[in-house]
């Protein structure tokens, strides 16, 4: 994730900076130009003064929404808000800082789907997913997270830090995140989007196999499978990914996501690292594969590597696990050379912002 500076006194703020902590000035991020910037915190009928943008209808709530809205937009809510079709019962304070807590990851996502070109307040309903953000019921079947027909479904309890880890450490995990499920889960909506019926079916079919194939055996077969075997590091990006076509596809997709934010976060701080095996190059400038110039792939993944031995040890020294716990089998490589070829077919066909 870029950082970015007020534009009132050049101080550091961040994408979720509601104010600049130097000068006061009220900040907003401005989808329509992917950054931060100043959002007049005075109301505009008192004024009479015409503003350009307006803040988020959640902007004064538990959520904290810091996106703004277009003075023209007939909505309320911002772009991402407003992709949330279904919430939990806010009559339990809990679900209520749960669904903040997810929002943020939302806004997230869709600054890096933005980046990619695969988002934009002008981009169709249809090629924006939604979000259905739900709780347990007693006595009704549990919520499962997943994806159908262009609506991504969250159990909200995922929210909550002691009962992701409890999941993790149950089904054998090494990472669970609520942004890595939302990247996951952005993946199956993704690959209707951009493989289905396209040209790339069938290069998509060489590389992670066939997606007809019956979905839930495949699950079944996972799940009855000893979880310490480790063979599937050899093919694919995490374990999960190889119980089916496509949940390679999203684990990949998802780790790809992972990439570029990182790497976007070390380029924003002008991060210089050493890579091994360059003939005695100096530290080199860490890439940002969400600039508007393109970047090849073979550049991120000679940089990947050291980036993340430098995050690992980062962690270790202030006495937590390791943030990034793959290691990246060449075949897993291909795949997220394959997501990164899609998405640059993609932005070469879309206008920048």
């Amino acid at each position: 994730m870029q950082v970015f500076n007020c534009e009132a006194c050049g101080h550091l703020i961040y994408f979720e900076s509601l104010q600049c902590v130097h000068c006061g000035a009220a900040q907003a991020f401005l989808p329509d130009q992917l950054r931060v910037g100043i959002l007049p915190d005075t109301d505009p009928s008192a004024t009479g003064r015409v503003y350009r943008y307006r803040p988020c209808g959640h902007r004064h709530d538990i959520s904290l929404c810091n996106f703004a809205i277009e003075a023209s937009d007939p909505h309320s809510l911002c772009v991402s808000c407003r992709q949330t079709e279904w919430l939990p019962d806010d009559s339990d304070p809990a679900n209520q800082l749960r669904w903040a807590k997810i929002e943020i990851a939302k806004r997230r996502l869709y600054y890096t789907l933005a980046k990619l070109g695969l988002q934009g307040p002008e981009a169709p309903q249809a090629a924006q997913p939604r979000f259905s953000l739900l709780a347990d019921i007693p006595g009704a079947a549990p919520v499962m997270t997943g994806h159908a027909s262009g609506m991504i479904t969250l159990n909200v309890v995922e929210a909550d830090d002691d009962e992701r880890a409890k999941r993790r450490l149950a089904l054998h995990e090494p990472y669970r995140t609520l942004i890595g499920h939302l990247r996951h889960e952005s993946g199956h909506f993704y690959w209707d989007q951009l493989i289905a019926n396209s040209a790339w079916l069938e290069p998509f079919r060489a590389l992670f196999g066939y997606e007809g194939q019956d979905y839930a055996h495949a699950l079944r077969s996972h799940y009855d499978k000893d979880p310490f075997d480790t063979t599937w590091r050899q093919s694919f990006i995490s374990a999960y990914a190889n119980s089916h076509a496509w949940e390679d596809w999203a684990e990949t997709w998802a780790h790809y996501l992972h990439m570029v934010d990182l790497m976007e976060t070390a380029a924003s701080y002008s991060t210089r690292i050493t890579v091994p095996d360059t003939d005695g190059m100096g530290p080199q400038q860490i890439c940002n594969p969400l600039g508007q110039q393109p970047v090849d792939f073979a550049l991120m993944q000679q940089q990947w590597v050291p980036l993340t031995l430098l995050h690992n040890s980062l962690n270790r020294s202030l006495g937590h696990e390791d943030a990034y716990p793959f290691a990246i089998s060449a075949a897993a490589w291909n795949k997220l050379r394959f997501v990164h070829e899609l998405i640059q077919d993609r932005r070469s066909k879309t206008p920048a912002p």
